[in-house]
């Protein structure tokens, strides 16, 4: 596993544009820690692009209060009503240019991603996920904050890839390319 030198802070983000999840996290070399998380809760606004400059504004916020090295974001799943995807899509987007516009790294995972590198199940319900991720960093959560863990599971799953020891080999699963960049880690 590679070791982290220093701190990182990862922003994650569960996109909505009723309720948005952000959770943040910090790691250093004990592993991963709770920073903070929460919702915006945007169902009270009407107008959908005044949603989106909610979001970015809110996202803004964030980065400036805890200086996040990456964010972290879930993307938008399939689903039959193609209106909804559209919708989480520009709320994706609204989050990802805060971040772009200020230099922070952003990485993409599907739901499915996360919650297999939090549960080890890719169809793990919300409350799996939100349990695993109270045991992982030691928190109590409250489980009125689903969007919030999720998007906690979002930044964990970014640690967890970047961590990993073939992120140092392009992040491809290709152990081949892995052995013959770190010959020393080959027993004999």
């Amino acid at each position: 596993m590679t070791t982290l030198t220093n701190e990182k802070i990862i922003l994650g983000i569960d996109p909505g544009t009723n309720i948005l999840g952000f959770g943040i996290i910090r790691v250093d070399a004990a592993g991963p820690h709770y920073v903070d998380m929460g919702v915006f809760d945007l169902r009270k606004i009407k107008d959908p692009f005044e949603k989106l400059a909610n979001i970015f504004a809110g996202v803004s916020e964030l980065i400036d209060e805890h200086a996040p090295d990456y964010l972290a974001v879930e993307s938008p799943f399939y689903g039959k009503n193609a209106q909804v995807i559209l919708k989480l899509g520009r709320a994706q987007g609204a989050a990802l240019t805060a971040a772009v516009m200020k230099g922070i790294p952003v990485a993409e995972y599907a739901p499915r991603k996360a919650k297999i590198a939090i549960c080890g199940n890719g169809a793990a319900s919300k409350e799996q996920v939100a349990m695993m991720i109270q045991k992982t960093l030691k928190v109590d959560l409250d489980p009125k904050y689903l969007d919030a863990t999720d998007a906690l599971a979002i930044a964990l799953c970014h640690h967890y890839q970047i961590s990993s020891p073939l992120a140092a080999v392009g992040g491809k699963q290709d152990w081949k390319k892995f052995l013959e960049a770190n010959p020393g880690r080959i027993k004999k």
